[in-house]
């Protein structure tokens, strides 16, 4: 299965099930126990429990349908307009463009609607959703529910999916021990490009890097634990990590997805970006920490090692280096050879370990 069509299934569940759910939500908050209040003219269809079931279904598979429009608008605003924009315009322009498409939706759906929510009166004309008060209060709820989903979306995107949902269990409010793989992954010569290019210019060459690797994180399982400066910070669960291969490949397809920019980043910058990595895995702890900006925080010997593998590369001259205990945890596979390159005694440690070099099998 292609990367972008996974990347679309995946929205598009997530999104059938909000709206399900958030017209589910609406049709309880408008119409039961309608009935049982004072003064209020109840249309036979939605009196009692068994009338409210229908408004309940007739939304709840609108729901479903608007989750559809939603994640293709979501999928194709990510792909082709957002990249560019700060988070608020990014916002502004996607809910604006929802809205759009709703009343868009509503109009030419007009005499299909006005069959299925019988007890609803719909004049189906020109601009007959300007007279409906039950269409604005729709709209209305529809647009706080795309803020809501929107702001969702961003933090599943910042954490990962699945370590936010656990920090709303507040799995990690105690130090948690995980088995965890890092790569620490560094574009090379970076103080020469950055004297070359001036800081403004190098900003924007990183962004494009990182750009470009964003597009190849999520087929490989990959988590995005910080940036710094020129460098990203990956990380993976065991298992995932070593399922396919994950934490290998992602650095040759890394590589293949800025090859096929080439001609734009030698246009527009006068240089090709190349990086190099160091990996490595094991067990150390994970927990939340601060409160005025809480993020997920590693700490142990893993990260250390990573970072000090990955320094190695220069005075090897080699961009792609791994641990020995990783190496033979992931075992033999076909896409790939190791080259050792001996025994290291990396900075801050009193024990050598031996480390590895990685090639691609054309």
């Amino acid at each position: 299965m292609g990367h972008n069509l996974k990347r679309y299934l995946n929205l598009l569940w997530q999104s059938i099930v909000f709206w399900s759910v958030a017209l589910a939500c609406f049709a309880i908050f408008r119409y039961f126990g309608l009935e049982e209040e004072d003064g209020v003219t109840v249309i036979d269809e939605i009196a009692g429990t068994t009338g409210f079931l229908k408004p309940l279904a007739s939304l709840s598979a609108m729901g479903a349908v608007l989750g559809v429009l939603y994640a293709t608008i979501d999928f194709l605003f990510d792909k082709l307009i957002s990249k560019r924009l700060s988070l608020g315009l990014m916002l502004t322009l996607k809910t604006f463009i929802e809205f759009v498409f709703t009343i868009g939706v509503f109009s030419l759906t007009a005499t299909v609607v006005s069959k299925v929510f019988t007890f609803v009166d719909l004049k189906v004309e020109p601009g007959w959703w300007l007279r409906e008060k039950m269409v604005w209060g729709m709209l209305f709820y529809l647009l706080i529910a795309s803020l809501v989903f929107s702001t969702l979306k961003i933090a599943v995107e910042r954490f990962g999916s699945g370590i936010f949902l656990k920090m709303l269990r507040g799995v990690y409010a105690n130090p948690k021990e995980e088995e965890r793989i890092f790569m620490f992954l560094d574009l090379k010569d970076s103080t020469t490009i950055a004297e070359r290019l001036g800081h403004h210019k190098y900003s924007q060459f990183i962004q494009d890097c990182f750009f470009d690797l964003n597009e190849v994180v999520l087929k490989y399982e990959a988590e995005i634990y910080q940036y710094v400066g020129d460098e990203a910070v990956l990380s993976w669960s065991y298992k995932r990590g070593l399922s396919n291969s994950n934490c290998i490949e992602i650095f040759f397809a890394f590589e293949v997805k800025r090859a096929s920019r080439n001609d734009h980043y030698l246009e527009k910058y006068g240089v090709f970006p190349e990086f190099k990595a160091g990996m490595h895995g094991g067990t150390l702890m994970a927990a939340e920490v601060g409160f005025i900006k809480k993020e997920l925080a590693y700490h142990g010997d893993v990260i250390n090692t990573s970072a000090r593998i990955q320094a190695e590369c220069n005075k090897h001259n080699v961009n792609f280096l791994l641990s020995e205990k990783l190496l033979n945890d992931l075992g033999v596979t076909e896409t790939f050879s190791s080259k050792p390159i001996g025994e290291v005694l990396l900075k801050g440690k009193k024990k050598e370990i031996k480390i590895y070099s990685i090639a691609h099998y054309d």
